[in-house]
């Protein structure tokens, strides 16, 4: 068999002028690839003598092994080029000064109820609260609403099915809460705000079909309207930080109150509608089992979105609900 030594000079200097992995694989098949010198070498093993096929066997080793060092030699080479000339062009000047962190806060209609909770639990009020998705009874038929009132009608209410709606108000925790309570042995009084999110079928500039309600109750054995103007005058006041800001009310209707008012407060030489209230109908009493011959109660409701308007000097409640970080980034 031919001396194939001369192989190995050859392949270092092919493997040498290859200036790609590209080329290298194509330098290699030239002597390891299937139809390469030493492929070959190794298929005319079997043409040899038994007494010669050893010894030519290790000198066709000895060359390949020669030749794969080198392979992997200039592999590695290329390789460290590559990543050198990758490095260079995305270094990094660590000098730079660093990129700021932005950071977020709170949404406006999340500022307001926090601090209305807070104004209200400084005057001896819970929080409490109930599910978004409320059955018919709670929702309707434990606050003395009729069957044929519009607030039922599919207009007015998202429906889930015929017997469990969105609520369309926060109302229904008090319901529930005077319920639980006598069910617990708690009796009157109750002292609760009811904040979250409420769904009614409507949307443009100053209505949403999502928007937030907080409804405050106070069940005592002497509680008046007088209760209840004190109430509302000193949150309103210390909402807006403002001591001269007054409270009026208007007879008004609403079933699950008797008497009932709208409340208005003063607001830039004027009056403001801001809310419904009322003394709690003795129907709703008799749903929770509450004796309304020794009880009486106060409820109201209030616009979390209108209060943080007027706070804020916000004109469009769709602001609150477009996610546009040039508003919100306001408050932060």
């Amino acid at each position: 068999m031919a001396d194939l030594t001369h192989l190995i000079a050859e392949a270092e200097a092919d493997f040498l002028n290859s200036a790609s992995m590209n080329d290298l694989e194509i330098a290699k098949a030239k002597y390891l690839g299937k139809s390469g010198s030493l492929t070959d070498a190794l298929k005319s093993l079997g043409k040899l003598s038994a007494e010669e096929r050893p010894a030519a066997g290790a000198a066709i080793n000895v060359v390949k092994q020669a030749i794969e060092a080198a392979l992997t030699a200039r592999r590695e080479s290329l390789l460290n080029a590559e990543q050198a000339k990758q490095l260079a062009q995305e270094s990094i000047d660590v000098t730079l000064p660093a990129r700021a962190q932005s950071q977020g806060g709170l949404h406006p209609v999340t500022l307001t109820l926090k601090r209305v909770e807070q104004l209200f639990h400084s005057i001896g009020f819970e929080v409490a609260t109930g599910p978004e998705i409320e059955t018919d009874f709670y929702n309707f038929t434990a606050l003395n609403i009729p069957e044929d009132h519009p607030a039922r009608a599919m207009h007015d209410t998202f429906y889930i099915d015929e017997a469990n709606v969105l609520r369309t108000h926060t109302s229904p925790v008090q319901a529930r809460y005077m319920e639980n309570a006598l069910k617990n042995n708690q009796t009157p009084p109750f002292k609760i705000i009811a904040p979250g999110r409420v769904y009614r079928v409507d949307s443009d500039a100053t209505h949403s079909p999502m928007f937030h309600q907080v409804e405050g109750l106070w069940v005592d054995e002497d509680i008046s309207f007088a209760n209840l103007k004190g109430v509302v005058q000193d949150f309103l006041q210390k909402f807006f930080e403002r001591d001269d800001l007054t409270v009026r009310f208007r007879p008004s209707f609403f079933p699950f109150t008797e008497p009932s008012a709208e409340m208005d407060m003063s607001w830039n030489g004027g009056w403001l509608e801001i809310g419904g209230c009322g003394m709690v109908h003795p129907e709703v009493f008799k749903h929770v089992n509450i004796d309304s011959e020794k009880y009486r109660g106060f409820a109201f409701g209030l616009g979390i979105e209108r209060l943080t308007m007027l706070r804020y000097g916000v004109n469009d409640l769709r602001h609150f609900f477009n996610n546009d970080l040039r508003f919100l980034g306001q408050f932060k």
